[in-house]
């Protein structure tokens, strides 16, 4: 895994995503709750983006905006239909105002 500079923190308000693309990959950058997360930005389902739905901080996921399909920010572990597959979960550290991603 390589540690990659994703974006500011002040990019991801609290309660949003960010999209970033790392290496490759495209990703979510999420704040909620105090924490960062970096999760796969395509939908399992279809190839939507995430980060433009609707982020779940009460239950640390991010919904699909366009079938609603909601994954864990945690394990990338779909809880809604229709998607059935996970999405990739990144490593993050935050060094001051910079959001750090692990891309394999």
């Amino acid at each position: 895994m390589t540690r990659e500079r994703a974006c500011s923190l002040s990019d991801v308000p609290e309660g949003t995503a960010h999209r970033v693309v790392v290496d490759g990959h495209p990703i979510a950058v999420v704040a909620c709750d105090g924490e960062v997360y970096a999760v796969g930005d395509i939908c399992s389902h279809q190839r939507i983006s995430l980060s433009e739905g609707e982020v779940l901080c009460t239950d640390k996921g991010i919904e699909c905006w366009k079938h609603g399909s909601v994954f864990s920010l945690v394990t990338g572990e779909p809880s809604a239909l229709p998607a059935t597959k996970p999405i990739p979960v990144f490593p993050v550290t935050v060094e001051d105002d910079t959001v750090y991603v692990e891309v394999p």
